[in-house]
């Protein structure tokens, strides 16, 4: 042929675009900045293309993930997504960000951890592909949670500084709250007169049975949140290196069905922990007393030396 193919990718780099729905339902909506653009003046398009960057900036530097598909997938983006849209969403392909309502939501491009969750969808899509209904569903977006982390990364905060929060900065000043849920402590992100209060349990003795939801999934990821919590607390340190090296091995094993169950998805993790830090390891033995603060202990601590732990 006349030309060559496409130059080689460097592997790493960043490809970017942002487009505005201008208050449609519509996608992707006009094209407003792509990689080596300048910026816009819009800050829900800065917040977008900032938060895309940093949720990469992730994935590469700590995980050696090349983008969500470790293929170098452009991570593309949607603002300004319909009338007073009160959510985010990762629809298979794109990022897609609503205004909010202004009574009850701020704009969704507000808060870093709601893009590392969307785009944490994303990376499960291409790895365990967890069924979105019923526990592995909950598993599901509790991996989003956990990597809504990527907060913590982009601010440079150790398990002791961070929140914990997602979603915090969501909520307007009318709502009593601080974030759609709390990781540390789930069920006490808000206590509202509208909203009601937050749902979600801490530990298995409040699991949710309901067909609400998709059986769930972001009530019951209080769950698995939770132990991951307390794993990175036992630890200390920073989330993202050794709690957060052992959920994406668990996430990207190849081990996982489409429709784990939080029993196996503990073991799976316990699995990890061992893999890499050694049996009866430090690492080891957070994942295994993380769970076990849950309700998700049983059968995990065979194999760890030593006199046998209280439950």
């Amino acid at each position: 042929g006349l030309r060559g193919g496409a130059p080689a990718r460097v592997p790493g780099r960043i490809d970017r675009s942002i487009s505005d729905a201008g208050g449609l339902e519509r996608l992707p909506g006009r094209l407003v900045r792509a990689e080596g653009h300048p910026p816009v003046p819009d800050v829900t398009v800065r917040e977008a293309w900032d938060g895309l960057g940093s949720t990469h900036d992730l994935f590469w530097n700590r995980f050696q993930r090349d983008s969500i598909d470790d293929r170098g997938l452009p991570l593309d983006a949607t603002v300004h997504y319909g009338r007073n849209y009160d959510n985010a969403f990762w629809d298979g392909e794109r990022m897609v960000f609503g205004d909010g309502d202004g009574q009850v939501f701020n704009r969704f491009t507000a808060s870093l951890t709601v893009i590392g969750h969307e785009l944490t969808h994303g990376m499960t899509q291409f790895t365990a592909n967890l069924t979105y209904q019923g526990q592995s569903g909950a598993v599901n977006e509790s991996m989003s949670d956990v990597f809504g982390l990527v907060e913590q990364h982009a601010r440079g905060q150790s398990t002791a500084e961070a929140g914990w929060l997602i979603g915090e900065g969501l909520f307007t000043d009318q709502v009593q709250g601080v974030a759609l849920r709390s990781m540390k402590a789930p069920g006490t992100a808000y206590n509202d007169d509208v909203l009601g209060r937050d749902p979600q349990p801490d530990s298995m003795a409040g699991y949710l049975e309901t067909e609400d939801d998709n059986g769930g999934v972001h009530l019951n990821s209080g769950i698995p949140n939770r132990a991951f919590y307390l794993v990175a607390e036992a630890l200390g340190g920073n989330a993202w290196d050794a709690p957060g090296q052992i959920w994406y091995d668990t996430l990207t094993s190849g081990t996982l069905g489409g429709t784990v169950s939080f029993a196996a998805f503990a073991r799976a993790t316990a699995r990890a922990a061992v893999k890499r830090y050694g049996i009866g390891s430090a690492e080891h033995r957070a994942v295994v007393a993380g769970w076990t603060t849950v309700g998700l202990g049983s059968g995990l601590a065979a194999g760890i030396p030593g006199p046998p732990r209280p439950e």
